[in-house]
């Protein structure tokens, strides 16, 4: 487990971003489908609101008192890391931000604590 946690921690934090978006668009997904009955084009026009940059950035905010430190280092490093790509949809610092979201959800699914994984996506709804 501290060998496969060093692995994770040696990663790109845009790595962790990247895998962490899936993560929580397929939550959201299942909650939606869980929670509702839209039809598909509507249950893709919800997600999208909750998926989208400024939605993420927005529940950082909110969430981040509820982090430990651990965590707030994650989105720290994910949020500093050097990203080229520039936001279509919003501005470059609720990118970051969403980014830095992505990122803590990501690395907490790479490094199997599921449990801690379950509580921050909960706290998004």
């Amino acid at each position: 487990m501290e060998e496969e946690n060093q692995r994770v921690n040696n990663l790109n934090p845009l790595t962790w971003a990247y895998i962490g978006d899936a993560v929580y668009e397929l939550y959201i997904r299942q909650n939606l489908i869980e929670n509702t009955n839209l039809k598909p084009h509507k249950l893709h026009i919800e997600a999208v609101k909750k998926v989208k940059a400024e939605a993420q950035s927005k529940i950082l905010q909110q969430i981040e008192e509820k982090l430990s430190d651990e965590e707030k280092e994650i989105i720290r490093r994910t949020r500093n890391t050097k990203n080229h790509h520039l936001p279509k949809n919003s501005n470059v610092k609720e990118y970051m931000y969403a980014t830095a979201f992505e990122g803590l959800i990501g690395y907490l699914y790479l490094t199997g604590k599921q449990e801690r994984l379950k509580e921050v996506l909960n706290y998004c709804i």
